[in-house]
Formats: structure tokens, sequence, C-alpha cells
């Protein structure tokens, strides 16, 4: 039986704050060397007058330190995602400088560069927010029983056809098969099971957890 644990974003904090500024990472950028990640901004200017790590006092590079570190994309989209508002926030952040500073518009830079990208855009989802989904029945599990669905609800099941609602982002899997059950009136003989394509899903995820599991979009 699975189990749902949750524990509190000060738990975590270790792994998603810079050592150099004590915020939460931003353009998390991670040293080669030692993978020990800081916010761009925080360990570029740092490097500038020391060539070790400073967490650990590797040496980054003898001459050019700068060579040896790299954006960490997929860190900063977990900060991003654990963090409430911290997206938001840097983006007006950005808006706001260049609003006051046009000269300073970054060359080829990207529209989350500018701050012009929105929560929605970038996929971040919150509890209360309602996600638009799409289910159908499982054509695999339809074909499997084809010659054990009684009294005509194979029948039934292919007028049903596809079913578009609309659920709070917090909605766990086994509160979606339990709302499938009733409005479908499923006999209580047969298990509702939800699939991603064909993969049956935990009944403790939630919507949100799906929308940042699997590569599925808005």
């Amino acid at each position: 039986m699975h189990r749902t644990t949750r524990i509190k974003i000060t738990e975590l904090n270790p792994h998603l704050m810079c050592a150099l500024c004590g915020g939460y990472f931003i353009d998390a950028t991670t040293i080669v060397e030692c993978l020990h990640s800081f916010c761009k901004t925080c360990i570029v200017r740092y490097l500038e007058t020391n060539k070790y790590c400073p967490m650990c006092d590797v040496q980054v590079h003898k001459t050019r330190p700068l060579l040896s570190i790299r954006s960490d994309k997929t860190l900063q989209d977990i900060v991003y995602k654990l963090v409430p508002g911290l997206f938001k926030d840097e983006m007006k952040r950005r808006r706001d400088f260049y609003a006051a500073y046009p000269m300073a518009e970054v060359p080829n830079g990207s529209n989350e560069d500018r701050g012009e990208v929105s929560e929605q855009d970038k996929g971040n989802l919150t509890d209360d927010e309602i996600v638009s989904l799409s289910i159908e029945f499982y054509e695999g599990s339809r074909e499997e029983k084809k010659g054990t669905v009684e009294n005509g609800d194979l029948e039934r099941e292919k007028k049903n056809g596809v079913r578009f609602l609309r659920c709070p982002a917090a909605m766990t899997v086994m509160h979606l098969a339990k709302f499938l059950r009733n409005k479908m009136d499923v006999p209580s003989k047969y298990k509702v099971e939800v699939l991603y394509e064909d993969e049956p899903l935990k009944e403790y995820y939630t919507l949100m957890d799906i929308a940042y599991i699997y590569p599925w979009r808005r």
C-alpha cells in the first residue's frame, strides 16, 4: 500500500539554496569539477576573484574558471516548482529591471531572460488551479475484455467516448477514479484504474504531480 509522505520545504532548503547569497537558486549553475550549484550571478561574481569552489575548495580552473560552470536547467525547474511564487516574483523583477534600464537588454536573450514568461507558459501549477483534461476508455483493456463484458456494457462504453473534465490540480487519482465510478455507474465488481498512455497511475498522484512527471502540457 503506497502512502503519501509530506515533507516541509525547509527540509529541502539545503538542496535548493545558494551558499553564497542564502536565497533560492536563480539561474542555477553547477561547477563541473565538484557538482556544487549556485545562482549564476553569485558564482560568476565569486569566480572573478577566486578559482576555487566556495563550498569544497576544489580548483575550478587554473586560468579561466568560467569555462568550468554549466547552467543547470533541471535543478532550476525543480526549485521553481517547489517554491511557491518564486518564478512569478523573479519574472516580475526582470521585467521591472528592463523597464527601468531599456539599454541593458540582453543580446539574443530568451523571453524568460527578459521576464516575459508567465507561470502558465512555464507549465507551473498551483494547488487551487483548475486543470482541463480529457479521459477515454483504455483501448487495450477494452479489447482484452471484449469476450467477458456483460449486458451490453461494451457497447455503452463505446458510446460514452471521450470525457472532458475540469478538476483542481490538487485532485488525486484515487478521487478521480471514485468520481468516474459514480459518474459512469461502474459496477462495484470492476476495478477502476486511471492510466497515462499505457502506464497505471498511482492513487496518491495529484494532477499537478502528473503534469510534472509526464510530458503533459496544457
